[in-house]
């Protein structure tokens, strides 16, 4: 017999758009972008020692990236400060009203995620978001 399931990537561009587009009234909502979104969530993790390594992070050009920092530190969602060992590289923060925003994004969006998870038998849900972190590579275990 034939494998006609259909292969990994086709079936995490299908799921990859869903939850996109369920997520973008979500942000839309608190005027972000997806894009603005991921710059933020990138943040979490600590400072972007430069905008380069930002860009590299979020998979966003860099020419395409500085407008989106903009509109970010216009809002104070987020602080570019010159970096001390080189003042033409700009390092980038959370501020607090970026972390309070991106709590409640990120509150929104679990809430939708439960919800999409309620076609998931509940003995498979946890494995699944398990299998989902390792394959990005997430959580390496």
């Amino acid at each position: 017999m034939a494998d006609d399931r259909p292969d990994l990537g086709a079936l995490a561009h299908r799921l990859t758009r869903a939850i996109a587009a369920a997520e973008t009234p979500i942000l839309a909502t608190r005027g972000l972008t997806m894009w603005d979104y991921v710059v933020l969530t990138a943040l979490t993790s600590g400072p972007a020692p430069t905008q380069a390594q930002l860009a590299a992070t979020t998979g966003r050009d860099q020419t395409r990236l500085i407008p989106i920092l903009e509109g970010l530190e216009g809002r104070d969602l987020l602080g570019r400060a010159p970096d001390p060992d080189d003042r033409r590289r700009r390092v980038v923060t959370l501020t607090a009203s970026g972390r309070t925003l991106l709590a409640d994004c990120r509150a929104a969006i679990r809430a939708l995620e439960d919800r999409l998870l309620d076609d998931v038998d509940p003995d498979d849900r946890e494995p699944f978001v398990r299998a989902l972190r390792r394959l990005a590579r997430d959580d390496p275990r």
